[in-house]
C-alpha cells in the first residue's frame, strides 16, 4: 500500500504529484484544485508524505516507512495542515503558519505547510501569505487546496504550480469502496452514482442507513411539489433534516471540546472557575456557533446538490440523452418530472436552485426562507400535475 492509494480517480495527478517528489518539476508552492470530494486535502497530504518518504526520490510514498506513516496520521513535526470549520482563515492563522513556514526543517525532509480551504482566506491573510510565497524560505513547501483556480487570488495563484483534479467516475469510486472498505458490490455502485464523485460523502452513504435515508427523502420531493403547501412542506422538512443532521455532527465536538475546557482551566477538579475560564468559554461558544452555522450550510447544500441531480436525470429523459441516470432507484419519479415539465423547464430549476444555494451562501439569507422561495419556484405548472 503506498500513500497514493486513496486518490481515486486521479491517475494524471498522482503522475505529476510522484514525479515532483522525485525530484523533477518541483516547485515551493502547489495549488491543487478539484470540485469537492475529489480528494484535494488527501492528494496535498499524500504528496507531503512523498516529500518526506525515506524511499524519495526514487520511490516516493512508500506509504511504510516512518515518514508516511506519521505524515498520513499527521503527526509529522514538519507537516502542517491547516483546515477551518469557520466560514474563514484568519490572517492570525496564516501569520502562525508564515512563522512556522521560516523555521528549519527538523529531520532532513521539507517544511510543507498546507491550507486545505485556501478559497476561505480573508483578504488580510492572502496578503500575509502572499508574502511568504513570494520570499520562499529553503526547503519549505506551502500546498494549497481550492475547487477552482478562481477561488484564489491572480497574485497568489500565478506563483503556485497547479494540479487539477478531477471528478472519478461511479466505477471507480464503487471498485474505491469494496477494496478499501468492505462494501458490498450492489450498495458500493449505489452509494457511487449517489454521490456523483464526492469520495466521502460515497462512504457516508455506504455505511450509514440514516444517510440514505435522508437522501432518499430529499430526491422524491421533485415528483410530490405539485401544490403550494406541498412545496411549503417540503421546505420546511429539508431546512428540519440538515438541521437535525448538522446538530449529530457537530453536537458531540461541541462537548467534548467544553470536557477539555473544564479540564484545562481545573473546573471540575477545583470546583470554582477561574476569571480568565469566563472569556475563554465565551469565545469557544462563539466558535462554536460559527462552526455549526457553516456545517448547516455545508448539509444544505449537499442536499440542494442531490435536487440537482433529479432535475439533471430529467433532463436526461426528456432529451432521450444515452446517460445512465445518478438516481436509477427512482426512474419512476424522474419519468413523472419529465412528464409533467420540459428540459428547459428543468434546467431553468438547476439555476433557481443554484441561485437559492448562492442566497445562503454569499449573502446570509436564513435557510428556511431561501428553502421555501426556491421550492415554490421548482412547483409543478399548472395543468401538468
Amino acid at each position: 500500500m503506498t500513500v497514493w492509494d486513496d486518490l481515486v480517480g486521479q491517475h494524471r495527478a498522482i503522475d505529476a504529484l510522484r514525479t515532483a517528489a522525485g525530484g523533477h518539476g518541483m516547485s515551493h508552492a502547489w495549488l491543487i484544485t478539484g470540485p469537492p470530494g475529489s480528494g484535494r486535502s488527501n492528494a496535498a497530504v499524500a504528496f507531503a508524505a512523498a516529500l518526506e518518504c525515506e524511499q524519495a526520490p526514487e520511490h516516493p510514498g512508500c506509504g511504510e516507512c516512518q515518514q508516511c506513516r506519521t505524515t498520513l496520521a499527521g503527526s509529522h513535526p514538519d507537516v502542517t495542515l491547516t483546515r477551518t470549520e469557520k466560514l474563514s482563515i484568519g490572517v492570525k492563522e496564516i501569520r502562525e503558519l508564515v512563522r512556522r513556514s521560516s523555521m528549519s526543517p527538523v529531520g532532513s525532509g521539507h517544511q510543507v505547510l498546507i491550507v486545505e480551504d485556501a478559497d476561505r482566506l480573508t483578504e488580510q491573510a492572502c496578503n500575509a501569505l502572499l508574502k511568504a510565497i513570494e520570499e520562499p524560505t529553503p526547503r519549505t513547501v506551502w500546498m494549497l487546496c481550492a475547487p477552482t483556480v478562481e477561488d484564489v487570488l491572480p497574485t497568489i495563484r500565478s506563483r503556485c504550480r497547479l494540479v487539477a483534479l478531477t471528478t472519478p467516475t461511479a466505477e471507480d469510486v464503487a471498485a474505491f469502496l469494496v477494496r478499501s472498505d468492505g462494501v458490498e458490490p450492489g450498495l458500493a455502485a449505489y452509494a457511487a452514482r449517489a454521490s456523483q464523485g464526492h469520495i466521502g460523502r460515497a462512504r457516508a452513504l455506504a455505511r450509514d442507513e440514516a444517510t440514505r435515508n435522508r437522501r432518499r427523502e430529499v430526491v422524491s420531493y421533485p415528483a410530490r411539489l405539485k401544490t403550494l403547501g406541498a412545496c411549503m412542506h417540503a421546505a420546511t422538512n429539508l431546512a428540519a433534516v440538515t438541521k437535525e443532521e448538522a446538530d449529530l455532527i457537530t453536537g458531540e465536538l461541541d462537548a467534548r471540546e467544553k470536557v477539555d475546557l473544564n479540564s484545562a482551566y481545573g473546573v471540575v477538579e477545583r470546583g470554582r472557575r477561574p476569571r480568565e475560564y469566563g472569556p475563554a468559554l465565551t469565545e469557544m461558544e462563539k466558535a462554536q456557533k460559527t462552526r455549526a452555522k457553516r456545517r448547516h450550510l455545508d448539509v444544505v447544500d449537499r442536499g440542494l446538490m442531490d435536487l440537482v441531480s433529479v432535475y439533471r436525470d430529467a433532463i436526461a429523459l426528456g432529451t432521450g440523452a444515452a446517460t445512465s441516470l445518478v438516481n436509477e432507484e427512482i426512474r419512476g419519479d424522474i419519468e413523472e418530472v419529465a412528464r409533467t415539465s420540459t428540459p428547459e423547464l428543468n434546467l431553468r430549476r438547476i439555476g433557481w436552485i443554484f441561485e437559492a444555494r448562492e442566497q445562503m451562501l454569499e449573502f446570509n439569507v436564513p435557510v428556511p426562507l431561501a428553502l421555501e422561495a426556491m421550492m415554490v419556484s421548482l412547483k409543478v405548472p399548472e395543468g401538468r400535475a
